[in-house]
């Protein structure tokens, strides 16, 4: 049994001794009956995690992604949780094989939830660190067959504030607008919200100017219309 197996054995022991069956049943239900869950709460499990990378670290990029790889043939989604985890710790600095792995973890048992973690947070850090790469993955995966995958080309940006690559945005939103899709529909919005708290002209002209589907539009207002810059 190399490393990786026994760091993957450990935290599903833990998990599995921290299981709240009077939890798990409400999130199951939240998440769309999409995955099993031990009902252990985001608070309770971020303490745990804390607690391995203690224990496990050093660990090298290699054995993290095994690992993860190990945590989501698991069925319980708090174990996906701590996959990303892992690979969370080289998101600041991550090696540029990475984005190779991040894009096969937004297909692997992909939901809202872990896709919306990968994209924002380990693929926008990896693209801000790689910043020559932005574009053609963007546009690569606004191509994908997958719809996670094209999510994820709308959300890599979603934390870039004023190192957003503007154009870039509005030319994805605009290859993606007329998909008939709630996720993709939704992403707009969120992302066109998010850039509104920086650009909130540039994004009303953008929308007042685009064919957009009416949940997209209605999210990407949202923040603007709260804070009286956009009539209600």
């Amino acid at each position: 049994m190399n490393r990786s197996d026994v760091i993957k054995n450990s935290i599903v022991k833990e998990l599995s001794a921290n299981r709240d069956t009077t939890q798990n049943e409400a999130m199951e239900k939240y998440m769309k009956n999409q995955f099993p869950f031990y009902g252990i709460k985001t608070p309770e499990r971020s303490k745990l995690v804390k607690k391995w990378l203690k224990s496990f670290t050093p660990m090298t990029f290699s054995e993290r992604v095994e690992t993860a790889y190990l945590l989501f043939q698991e069925e319980e989604r708090e174990c996906h949780y701590a996959a990303l985890a892992l690979l969370d710790i080289d998101s600041k600095q991550p090696p540029e094989e990475a984005i190779d792995v991040y894009k096969e973890f937004l297909t692997s048992k992909p939901w809202w939830d872990t896709v919306d973690s990968i994209s924002a947070n380990l693929c926008g850090s990896y693209l801000l660190r790689y910043s020559d790469k932005l574009s053609e993955i963007t546009v690569n995966w606004s191509n994908s067959e997958h719809m996670w995958v094209r999510r994820a080309s709308l959300l890599n940006q979603l934390k870039f504030k004023e190192k957003t690559n503007e154009q870039l945005l509005f030319q994805t939103i605009n290859k993606l607008k007329h998909e008939k899709e709630f996720f993709i529909e939704k992403s707009i919005g969120w992302i066109l919200r998010e850039y509104s708290k920086t650009a909130p002209q540039t994004v009303i002209s953008f929308i007042e100017s685009t064919e957009l589907r009416p949940l997209s539009q209605r999210e990407g207002l949202k923040w603007m219309k709260n804070k009286g810059m956009y009539p209600v």
